[in-house]
């Protein structure tokens, strides 16, 4: 029986599980399969560079009657390790770009043309930290896109399965699924030579109803050589300076709905 045969009754079985209330035990033996395709993507992923995709996020939020309601957006990413990042975001609330030359990060919102800097001298991983830690603006799917991201995302994780293929834009992947201690998340990694996520999937354990946050990624590509200017912020005409906090309402959740109810 063959590798993909073999995970498409693997992942068959796991379902039928999950139908009749049997539990999680069914694919559990491939946890050290699963987890070593992690582990190769991570390390495919630290080789690389320089990294650029276009990526669309889905962020679904329950209200206190607990509708689910999901916000969509899209972008880019351009990054050359160790301390280069030029992103991009486009959502119904806000147009955003974010630039980092390994020395000064820049904010602009575009709608409004307004922009703020700050100085976080570093590497790409210590910007990512400082983003979620210090200023409440992580990053989307910034998990995938540290040096090491096994050690990452398999932090108190607690299960594991292989639950065999799955196609992503047209792209053969394997798909995984973990539990940790607060989260669940998937994801699907492209089979072949270059091993890069397809889509990460988060799913809240704390938050009634379980809503999900997932990153679909498209476009990928490696190894070219940036644009001189692609890391360096020149500000647009007219566009306004202004201090981080009077930068409102540019991440995918705007503060509207946590007013109006969303948990």
């Amino acid at each position: 029986m063959n590798r993909t045969t073999r995970r498409s009754i693997t992942a068959s079985i796991a379902a039928l599980a999950l139908t009749v209330g049997l539990g999680s035990s069914p694919a559990t033996a491939d946890g050290p399969e699963a987890t070593s395709l992690l582990k190769a993507m991570s390390d495919y992923l630290a080789a690389q560079k320089t990294i650029s995709f276009a990526y669309d996020t889905n962020l679904e939020i329950v209200t206190k009657d607990h509708q689910k309601l999901l916000l969509a957006s899209s972008g880019t990413v351009d990054l050359e390790r160790p301390d280069k990042f030029h992103a991009t975001r486009s959502g119904g609330f806000a147009t955003v770009e974010m630039i980092f030359d390994g020395k000064t990060l820049t904010l602009l919102k575009k709608d409004d043309n307004l922009y703020t800097q700050a100085d976080i001298p570093g590497t790409l991983d210590h910007l990512i930290d400082e983003l979620r830690d210090k200023y409440q603006r992580p990053v989307p799917g910034a998990d995938l896109l540290l040096s090491n991201v096994y050690d990452e995302l398999m932090r108190d994780v607690v299960d594991v399965k292989d639950l065999g293929s799955g196609v992503i834009g047209g792209t053969e992947c394997d798909h995984l699924a973990f539990q940790a201690k607060e989260v669940d998340w998937q994801i699907w990694i492209a089979q072949g030579e270059h091993p890069y996520p397809c889509r990460y999937v988060i799913t809240s354990k704390s938050v009634d109803q379980g809503p999900q946050y997932s990153v679909q990624i498209s476009g990928w590509q490696t190894g070219q050589q940036a644009e001189p200017d692609e890391f360096a912020f020149k500000p647009p005409a007219e566009a306004k300076k202004v201090d981080v906090k009077e930068l409102v309402d540019i991440d995918e959740l705007p503060e509207q709905f946590s007013k109006e109810g969303g948990q």
